[in-house]
């Protein structure tokens, strides 16, 4: 599984010959790519309605959206994005080599428009190349995008023991989100391999030190290996 970080909350996935992108949002630092400088992926997931998260998917006409059932209504009629998949928290889909399941994030969700629109709840992405199940495989590997979350015990207590992330992208930022610390304690809980801060730097109130990020996993004991990439840098999952 190869992943990339195009800054923010945006994530390239290739899972085999399947192209996930969450989050399209390129109007930040961290990247020198604009979207048309992208390759087209075949999905495109949302984790909630703010326009730092779903601002260029609409330049990926040809993909199949993946989000809250409110979030794809909205989509079609807005933007005409009417391949979509519109699924809920708890539920698992197959994304071509990919199964996408979708969990809770503790957050708001809207979207920035004349008219009113109900965007659900926010959620954050769990990405495997084998279904869940029960039984433990460790041949599978799995990641977890987290969204915009802050902390909470279903990181503890159903993501990381029963989904079984490999690594997790956590938001680090603040103010909007989880900070480090609280990151940190996510990362723990979640008894990942590997680390990926995000939603940081994109605007003043979220500019951080990622060492601060660094330490406070430490901290807490846990093995994970935090992994800072720069915007666009590319990370494989094995």
């Amino acid at each position: 599984m190869e992943l990339t970080w195009h800054g923010h909350s945006t994530w390239r996935v290739v899972v085999d010959d399947t192209h996930l992108l969450i989050d399209p949002f390129f109007d930040n630092p961290k990247t020198s790519l604009d979207p048309e400088d992208v390759e087209s992926p075949d999905y495109v997931l949302l984790t909630h309605g703010h326009a730092d998260h779903i601002a260029h998917a609409p330049a990926f006409p040809d993909a199949t959206l993946v989000s809250t059932p409110e979030i794809t209504a909205y989509m079609a009629e807005e933007h005409g994005m009417e391949d979509a998949i519109g699924m809920n928290i708890g539920g698992t889909v197959e994304c071509g080599d990919a199964f996408v399941t979708m969990h809770r994030a503790d957050h708001t969700s809207g979207l920035n428009t004349s008219y009113e629109y109900e965007a659900g709840m926010p959620t954050g992405y769990i990405v495997s190349d084998k279904k869940p199940t029960q039984e433990s495989d460790p041949d599978a590997t799995a990641f977890y995008h987290a969204g915009d979350t802050g902390l909470m015990t279903e990181m503890r207590d159903v993501v990381g023991p029963f989904l079984e992330p490999d690594a997790a992208a956590v938001p680090v930022g603040d103010h909007y989100t989880m900070g480090p610390t609280q990151a940190a304690i996510a990362v723990d809980w979640l008894d990942v391999d590997y680390a990926f801060p995000m939603h940081y730097d994109s605007f003043p109130p979220i500019e951080i030190d990622t060492d601060d990020f660094v330490r406070e996993v430490r901290a807490t004991g846990s093995d994970a290996e935090v992994v800072v990439l720069d915007g666009d840098e590319s990370f494989t999952l094995e």
